[in-house]
């Protein structure tokens, strides 16, 4: 692969207007945005006018079979992620695909053995996992800072619905678990060293329109561990998430999804973000820090991985699975969900 990573953006929704603005700020030499696809071709052409791309496509399958394209960033529905990453698999293409990656664990797992098989990269965009915050975490963690970790907090809850309309759509598999609890598990996930859990509980409250509204689940893993996490998409929560060991603990205070900062026994390290132009408007908050989960991206095929080292795709098979239990106990199902 040469230097520069010449990107493909399937999808011209808000996600991926973020993702655009973060990619621009980053050396040409580096990233570049070579094609972006919409179902209707105007606003794949307004869009790739706004972030001077010099492709559009009213068409995923165009975009897919464009020689130009080196990766391609997935950011339709949730229910539209299987369908498009096999499809850029099928042609050859390394995909990074917005959270989740897929509504079950059965699609997680078709996406990951058709990767495998072609010997392409897939990782899904659990941006988080990438911010400096997190990777300082992560670092403090394995040098045993904390001692023996014990219980790990997380919650996540805001008024989803003024953000996202799809956030109680049940044909689009809206609802907290997959929007804001995939964050939340992760964090867990991480902490727990990508291990499954003994033991999963999920009491749930289920939204008017048939979606999950607030959830909460308790987690046991193998040597005590235990974690919980509550995720809401009608009530403001702390946002934050915390590790308590048995030599101290650490915060990543809100917005723990992008985080800032990272207090640990009380103290505080900023972690300030990448500088943007005034001038650049984002849809949703930090969402320059998009570059660090690109530059990962960047590196990983420079080396010829076909996974990320920091989100394998066995974690996330495990988190899929650990939502989907979660949806089970709650008594939700999505029509991906097979008998």
């Amino acid at each position: 692969m040469e230097t520069v990573l010449r990107w493909g953006l399937l999808s011209a929704g808000l996600i991926s207007h973020d993702f655009a603005t973060a990619l621009r700020s980053l050396p040409r030499s580096e990233h570049q945005i070579a094609a972006v696809a919409a179902r209707d071709l105007g606003r794949a052409q307004d869009f790739a006018r706004r972030h001077e791309i010099p492709k559009s496509y009213g068409s995923y399958e165009e975009l897919m079979k464009d020689p130009d394209v080196d990766v391609v960033y997935v950011a339709p529905q949730h229910p539209q992620h299987l369908g498009a990453v096999l499809q850029c698999l099928a042609a050859g293409k390394p995909v990074l695909c917005e959270k989740p990656l897929g509504v079950t664990t059965a699609e997680v797992r078709e996406m990951v053995a058709a990767a495998r098989a072609r010997g392409l990269f897939l990782m899904e965009a659990i941006w988080t996992r990438f911010f400096p915050a997190a990777e300082e975490l992560r670092a403090l963690l394995s040098q045993g800072i904390l001692g023996e970790v014990r219980l790990v907090r997380v919650d996540f809850g805001i008024e989803l619905e003024q953000f996202l309309d799809r956030s109680t759509d049940w044909a689009q598999a809206g609802g907290g678990l997959l929007d804001l609890g995939i964050y939340c598990i992760q964090y867990i996930s991480m902490v727990a060293g990508g291990r499954r859990p003994e033991k999963i509980h999920a009491v749930g409250l289920l939204h008017a329109k048939g979606v999950d509204d607030t959830v909460t689940t308790v987690l046991q893993y193998p040597g005590g561990l235990q974690a919980s996490f509550s995720c809401s998409i009608t009530t403001k929560l702390s946002n934050s998430f915390t590790v308590f060991g048995s030599k101290g603990e650490a915060e990543i205070p809100p917005f723990m999804h992008c985080p800032t900062e990272l207090v640990v026994n009380g103290k505080s390290t900023q972690f300030p973000l990448p500088k943007v132009a005034d001038t650049e408007k984002f849809n949703f908050s930090n969402s320059i820090g998009m570059v660090y989960e690109a530059q990962h991206v960047r590196q990983c095929l420079l080396q010829g991985l076909k996974e990320s080292p920091v989100m394998p795709l066995a974690e996330s098979e495990l988190l899929a699975d650990i939502l989907e239990e979660a949806r089970r106990q709650i008594g939700l199902r999505f029509l991906q969900d097979r008998a």
